[in-house]
């Protein structure tokens, strides 16, 4: 049987301690966005805890220390206004944080079909520059985001680049998937009490 991959820590976009505005609960709830997935999720804190925005957060299964409950997996359109805010921030953290993960998908991309290459789905990649970096990784592998943009001079920032790719699929508005898994709602929770 297939099991989804779930996501272990987490960055905080918006804590709202007493729920939702339009909630007819008064239960905590913190937007969270998943260091792996990208996973865009909604958490219950552990009572008496206090989060703040940009707190890293452990969400995986065994002994959480502020989360109680992750309640659902959320699409774009459902974050706070606050967390859309916070999320270009978080996640140009979460790459630079994860910096090897990223700039070995410079060094392994491959083409998507015969006429598409998956580093053009990259904002501000072309044809010419695709073909660019294609050379400068064959003669030698990136090693990290300084030494691609000080070899491919049209990358000034690997990271942002990255991020507004990710903001894009997170949107859903994507043909194609790269760093994120397209929102499908599903019927029952992500999680369980802990």
């Amino acid at each position: 049987m297939y099991e989804e991959k779930k996501e272990e820590y987490a960055i905080v976009l918006d804590f709202m301690s007493t729920g939702k505005s339009f909630s007819t609960r008064a239960e905590p709830i913190a937007q969270v966005i998943g260091e792996d997935f990208f996973t865009l999720l909604e958490a219950v804190p552990k009572e008496g805890t206090s989060i703040s925005i940009g707190e890293r957060v452990y969400i995986g299964k065994e002994n959480r220390d502020k989360i109680s409950l992750i309640k659902a997996r959320i699409p774009f359109s459902q974050l706070t206004e606050t967390a859309k805010s916070s999320l270009p921030d978080a996640l140009t953290r979460i790459i630079r944080e994860h910096e090897k993960r990223f700039s070995d998908f410079f060094n392994d991309a491959g083409p998507l079909n015969i006429r598409e290459h998956s580093l053009e789905l990259l904002p501000g990649i072309g044809k010419k520059n695709l073909n660019a970096i294609i050379v400068a990784r064959k003669q030698k592998r990136f090693e990290n985001f300084a030494d691609i943009s000080s070899r491919i001079s049209f990358i000034q920032d690997p990271a942002k680049m990255i991020s507004r790719r990710v903001m894009a699929e997170l949107e859903g508005t994507e043909r194609f998937y790269l760093f994120t898994k397209p929102y499908q709602p599903r019927p029952q929770g992500y999680g369980h009490r802990m």
